[in-house]
């Protein structure tokens, strides 16, 4: 039996600024966008190092977890993070990783898992984190002694004994310099995919140089989290993949390449201290003789390049050219397989994990399922029986009325506030109780379509739409999102989503360069649920609808030089 294994940490987190809500491994950063969060607005733990192992048949045979504040309490993380005092400087013991790991390994070793079957190994960290190791770590590296964990052999290692994390958003200055250096925020998202966010790598990096220029000249070699995982089996300095570095501000997403201007602004030797990045697939070599030591893998074992959690979930999630991903959450999250992007001041462009010539796009909306739930507490007696039979009740398009709802100062787009339109576009004060409902669901997935496709994204003949998420079960959502797109809607299973992508990833990496895909690889994975299918006519219909809302979301859009809407 030939198994493949995906090594992470599991997060679990919601940022109430960018709204993503995810389950992933060896990560510590995920998402607050440009509505950089302080730590104080956010719910969010860094929980768990996750370990899932699959076979020939994509068969979960063995996962475990290492649990970051119950299994290692001498760290004294809460949430698998320290919030310094500023509220705003978030951050994760680099040592505490590196013990979860050696942990884990020994619980899968004391259970009896045979390692020798492993024929590839991946992973996926958080994005956005780095780890920055100390003069002289790389020989360490490579003879840390199998008789020892590997934590006591690392712990003189990193020049930055707790690493910035994607929670922190103490790095405003270092993002306007940025986007200053480059021209502009535009300027800056049309080389590296996205405007200057605070949780951002290279903003990490300036700020670190700027404060602690000493400390940056003691360091050889700067990591993400994903590829300072793979450093760990690897033995030696692993490479960034494309997907993950492609949420640093620094790479040019189109060349594949670091961009000198973005570099130079950031920090001086940079180029030399992040190595060359790769495509997400590669085979980076064998499994260090360590691991085979301590653990009997087999010396053949190969580890496939980690990458972020992020663009981990993408992959197993196995979406597929022109598919389209959404999460309804307590926000709701979009992923876009795009061909041909358009990088925007809103969403984030990122070279694709599972097809090097593409890009993925994620887009958040902060309004999810809070916004749906008050209006279904105000308007259907909190029912959602209720919220669907008025839905039915009313027909698609709502007989031209429209309505943006935003309890909390939404990101994409940035406005705040409750905005009804009438067919003839003049602002009204209520709509009855249906048509407010209609008006809700119909307002929320017009603003996915049009914000999609400003980042590039074309509805193709054979898109999939894959929901997840608890509006997933609601067929007559469903049936609202599929009418507003034009596409049929699928439901998905995304418990595990980043580990299981990067296990898949694992044996993709062993056959990519002959060509086969990744959607080959999966074949065998269970097939996601056909929900509903567009109502004829429904392109239509809703063409004009989607015209009318991009327009009127101008009117509605914040203002904070006059602290007030656009009216």
């Amino acid at each position: 039996m030939n198994v493949a294994v995906c090594i992470g940490e599991e997060t679990e987190h919601y940022c109430s600024n960018c709204g993503a809500t995810n389950l992933q491994f060896v990560k510590i950063p995920v998402v607050p966008w440009k509505d950089s969060c302080s730590a104080r607005q956010e719910q969010s733990r860094v929980l768990l190092l996750k370990v899932i192992a699959i076979d020939e048949q994509l068969r979960v045979i063995y996962e475990d977890n290492v649990h970051f504040d119950k299994d290692l309490p001498e760290f004294k993380t809460q949430g698998g993070v320290y919030i310094h005092s500023d509220r705003l400087t978030v951050t994760s013991p680099v040592l505490m990783w590196v013990k979860a790991l050696d942990m884990i390994l020994e619980k899968m070793k004391s259970s009896g898992f045979n390692f020798s079957q492993i024929r590839a190994l991946s992973g996926a960290g958080q994005q956005h984190g780095s780890v920055y190791w100390k003069k002289g770590s790389i020989q360490i590296l490579k003879d840390a002694s199998s008789e020892l964990p590997l934590h006591q052999s690392l712990k003189g290692c990193f020049s930055v004994s707790n690493s910035p994390i994607w929670m922190d958003s103490s790095t405003a200055s270092q993002c306007r310099a940025l986007e200053k250096a480059m021209g502009g925020a535009q300027p800056l998202a049309t080389v590296t995919g996205s405007r200057a966010y605070e949780r951002f790598t290279g903003n990490q990096i300036a700020k670190i140089y700027s404060q602690n220029p000493e400390v940056y000249k003691q360091t050889e070699r700067i990591s993400l989290v994903s590829s300072f995982a793979a450093s760990l089996f690897l033995g030696t300095y692993a490479p960034i993949d494309y997907s993950d570095g492609s949420g640093m501000n620094l790479l040019q997403i189109w060349e594949k390449a670091w961009s000198k201007s973005c570099l130079d602004a950031c920090a001086p030797g940079l180029e030399e201290r992040l190595g060359c990045p790769v495509p997400s697939h590669s085979v980076l070599g064998p499994i260090s003789p360590y691991y085979s030591q301590r653990y009997g893998f087999s010396p053949d074992c190969k580890i496939v390049a980690f990458t972020g959690d992020n663009p981990a979930s993408l992959a197993g999630m196995r979406l597929q050219e022109g598919d389209i991903a959404i999460s309804l959450g307590t926000s709701d999250t979009l992923f876009l397989w795009i061909q041909e992007p358009t990088p925007a001041l809103e969403g984030h462009i990122l070279c694709n994990p599972v097809d090097s010539q593409t890009y993925m796009a994620l887009l958040c909306f902060k309004n999810g399922s809070l916004m749906r739930e008050r209006i279904r507490d105000e308007c259907a007696s909190g029912s959602w029986d209720e919220f669907s039979k008025a839905l039915s009740s009313t027909a698609a398009g709502n007989s031209g009325n429209l309505g943006f709802y935003f309890d909390v100062m939404e990101i994409t787009p940035e406005a705040v506030g409750i905005h009804r339109f009438n067919r003839d576009n003049q602002k009204v004060s209520s709509f009855p109780k249906e048509v407010e409902i209609r008006a809700l669901i119909e307002g929320q997935f017009m603003a996915k379509r049009i914000h999609a496709e400003k980042l590039g994204y074309k509805v193709l003949p054979k898109t999939r739409i894959l929901a997840t998420g608890g509006a997933s079960h609601n067929k007559k959502i469903l049936q609202v999102l599929s009418d507003v797109f034009n596409a049929p809607v699928f439901t998905i299973d995304t418990a595990n989503s980043a580990c299981l992508g990067s296990a898949y990833r694992a044996i993709h990496g062993l056959v990519a360069e002959r060509n086969v895909s990744l959607a080959d690889v999966v074949k065998l994975a269970p097939e996601p649920r056909l929900a509903v299918t567009p109502t004829p006519g429904a392109e239509e219909l809703y063409r004009p609808l989607l015209k009318r809302y991009a327009e009127l979301e101008q009117k509605v859009i914040y203002n904070p030089a006059s602290s007030c809407l656009v009216k």
